[in-house]
């Protein structure tokens, strides 16, 4: 059988795509070409570049093997993927973290300082703080615990609401809200008050909108 036309296929859910590609498995890459740039922008600004295409190519891999267990009656496939993905992470929490501290001792021009000693993490992060968090933020969210980290960065970079995260996660969405609001007072704390990770209440995430000061791009 053939895949319908892409007007067709454009005007369907996420789940009514991944229940056709049941029967039709290479419709399954309609859901790759929706949410395959977010998922990788997600990864990259966890990861760096290299290991999110990994992660990015894992995540649609299994999410593609794991097609049949997919809840039909959600009809936006955004928190399985991202779920799926931020498991993959987990798997690179050491080296996230160690990302993340070396971008908090850059000094503000980012240039790293042409140290002898700067390690292969330092150079890395030096490359990418154009498009990563700011230093001091870098260095608080290193060191928050890696189950707040991944609900605050679900909120803040995959722009998911709370109740998505809690299917993202498995986990209840009093988890999020308790989880989140550690976060965020960490990261106050570390910041000597400043919150960059303000966000919205969950009646305006769904519009991608924040006034976070920047942890949002």
């Amino acid at each position: 059988m053939t895949v319908e036309p892409d007007v067709r296929v454009g005007q369907e859910s996420d789940a009514s795509v991944v229940e056709r590609s049941w029967h039709e498995p290479e419709v399954f890459a309609v859901l790759f070409d929706r949410h395959a740039d977010s998922v990788h922008r997600y990864a990259a600004r966890r990861l760096g570049g290299e290991a999110a295409e990994d992660v990015m190519a894992e995540t649609f891999t299994t999410a593609f093997q794991q097609r049949f267990r997919y809840d039909t009656g959600q009809a936006g496939a955004r928190p399985w993927l991202f779920g799926i993905a931020t498991n993959l992470i987990s798997r690179h929490r050491r080296a996230e973290a160690r990302r993340l501290r070396a971008l908090g001792r850059l000094p503000p021009d980012g240039t790293g300082g042409g140290r002898a000693e700067e390690t292969v993490a330092d150079q890395v992060a030096a490359r990418v703080s154009a498009q990563a968090v700011g230093r001091e933020l870098a260095g608080a969210l290193a060191r928050l615990p890696a189950r707040h980290r991944d609900v605050l960065l679900l909120v803040a970079w995959a722009d998911l609401g709370y109740e998505e995260v809690a299917r993202a996660l498995n986990v209840p969405v009093g988890t999020v809200r308790s989880r989140l609001h550690r976060a965020r007072r960490k990261v106050r704390e570390a910041l000597g008050g400043s919150d960059p990770t303000a966000l919205q209440e969950e009646s305006g995430q769904s519009d991608g909108q924040s006034d976070d000061g920047g942890l949002r791009r």
